[in-house]
């Protein structure tokens, strides 16, 4: 369902700030065995988180694919100082367009 590596756990950070919880076992809701916050969230409230958090994932996957697409930054330093400003963009401008938001 999730690329995230534990979804439940994942989103009850974003929800609580933290770690303000202790979970035995899976990434189920169900294994939490004690709460370390006042007001802890609702099942329903970390499942919303969990599809918001996928959601974001899902929609910076460009970014990710670009992160590995770029040269290093050596490189783009050195294509700047042998040829020029202008050749460092059309390498740039080419992985944005293979790889557009």
């Amino acid at each position: 369902m999730t690329q995230l590596n534990n979804p439940v756990y994942t989103a009850l950070c974003s929800l609580c700030g933290g770690a303000y919880f202790v979970m035995e076992g899976d990434d189920a809701y169900e294994n939490i065995v004690k709460w370390l916050v006042e007001t802890p969230p609702t099942k329903t409230q970390v499942e919303a988180e969990v599809l918001r958090l996928q959601a974001e994932y899902d929609n910076n996957e460009y970014q990710r694919q670009r992160a590995v697409a770029y040269p290093s930054i050596a490189d783009q330093l050195d294509t700047i100082y042998h040829s020029g400003i202008d050749a460092w963009k059309l390498t740039i401008t080419a992985v944005k367009e293979e790889f557009p938001k």
